[in-house]
C-alpha cells in the first residue's frame, strides 16, 4: 500500500521568496499528520501544491499514486481541502452550495451524506439559509462541509477552527476523529498546538520553506520538551545548592526545575526536605508542544 500523499523535491519561488525550499515528504493512508510552522514558513503553499493550485518550479506531488500535474482530475478528486480563507458564493444557500460542489465531482445524488454532513457540523437549521447571511464560524463550517461532500479519501484542514467557538471545535474534532478511524488520511495545520498535540500521530515543522523537524508527535516532546517542576517557596527560603543550576525563573517568583523523568521528582523533593525548604505551592508541567515548537524554530 502505497503512501496517501508523496511530495519529491519541491521547490517554489515567488519572485526572490523562497516558499518551498525542497520538500520531501510522505503521509502514509489512515495517517492524522500535522503541518505546523511560524506564518510564512509555506503551509499554504504547500496545501495549495498539493490541490494543484500552484505550480511548483521542481519537484513531484501525488495523491494517492497519482501524480497532481499529469493525473489532476484522478487526485483532486481523492482530495479534499478546507483552505484557510473564508471563500464562498453569494448568491446560494448552504444546501445548494454543497450541491454544486458535489456537481463539479459528478457526484447527481448524495442528500443523505449532505444531510449528515449538515448535522455533524451543525449546519441542519441553516441548510436553506443564503451563504451570505452566516456568521464568520458558520461560513467556515460550510468550507469544510464543501471539502467533504464528495467523500475524499485525503482530507487537508488548513486553519479548520480559526475564528471558531468551542462548541463547534469540538463537534468538529469528533467528526474528523470519526472519518479518520474510518480510514480517512487527515492532514492539519493549526496555530492551536494544544490540537495538533492531542490529534496527530506524526509532525512535520516547517521553516523558511524548508522542514526542520519530522517524527511522532511523542518523539518530539521526549526530544524536546520534559517534566518539569513549578515551585513558590517560603519566604526567607532559599533553594538548596544542589538544585540551583538546574532551576529558571517562572511567573510571580516561582522556581521551575527541568525534570529528565518522572522519576526524579522524588529526588527533588527529597532534597528540598533535607535542606528544610518551605513550599508554599507545586506543580507538576508535563511535556507540551509549544514548547517543543519555540526550541525546533530556534535551533532550525
Amino acid at each position: 500500500m502505497g503512501p496517501a500523499i508523496r511530495i519529491e523535491g519541491v521547490t517554489k519561488r515567488f519572485g526572490s521568496v523562497l516558499a518551498l525550499g525542497g520538500i520531501d515528504l510522505e503521509v502514509a493512508q489512515g495517517e492524522f499528520f500535522g503541518l505546523l510552522g511560524p506564518n510564512g514558513a509555506g503551509k499554504t503553499t504547500l496545501i495549495s501544491a498539493l490541490a494543484g493550485l500552484v505550480r511548483p518550479d521542481a519537484g513531484r506531488l501525488a495523491v494517492m499514486g497519482h501524480d497532481v500535474a499529469s493525473d489532476y482530475r484522478a487526485a483532486r478528486r481523492l482530495l479534499g481541502v478546507v483552505p484557510q480563507e473564508l471563500v464562498f458564493d453569494p448568491f446560494f444557500t448552504v444546501r445548494e452550495t454543497l450541491r454544486i460542489q458535489s456537481g463539479y465531482f459528478g457526484i447527481h445524488d448524495n442528500s443523505d451524506w449532505i444531510g449528515e454532513i449538515l448535522e455533524n457540523l451543525d449546519l441542519t437549521e441553516k441548510a436553506n439559509t443564503n451563504m451570505r447571511q452566516l456568521s464568520g464560524g458558520m461560513k467556515r463550517r460550510v468550507l469544510v462541509a464543501q471539502a467533504l461532500v464528495h467523500r475524499p479519501s485525503v482530507i487537508v484542514l488548513d486553519e479548520p477552527t480559526a475564528g471558531v467557538d468551542v462548541e463547534l471545535r469540538q463537534a468538529l474534532w469528533g467528526f474528523i476523529r470519526r472519518l479518520n478511524r474510518d480510514g480517512h488520511t487527515i492532514v492539519l495545520t493549526t496555530h492551536y498546538l494544544e490540537e495538533a498535540e492531542s490529534l496527530c500521530g506524526r509532525i512535520a515543522m516547517l521553516k523558511q520553506g524548508r522542514i526542520v523537524a519530522l517524527d511522532t508527535t511523542a518523539n518530539l516532546l521526549q526530544r524536546f520538551s520534559g517534566h518539569s517542576l513549578r515551585l513558590r517557596l517560603g519566604a526567607g527560603t532559599a533553594l538548596p545548592e544542589s538544585l540551583r543550576a538546574r532551576v529558571s525563573a517562572g511567573p510571580g517568583g516561582e522556581h521551575v526545575l527541568a525534570l529528565g523523568s518522572c522519576g526524579e521528582i522524588e529526588l527533588a523533593l527529597a532534597c528540598l526536605r533535607e535542606a528544610g525548604c518551605s513550599v508554599e505551592d507545586i506543580e507538576i508541567g508535563k511535556p507540551d508542544l509549544e514548547e517543543v515548537f519555540l526550541r525546533v524554530m530556534e535551533r532550525g
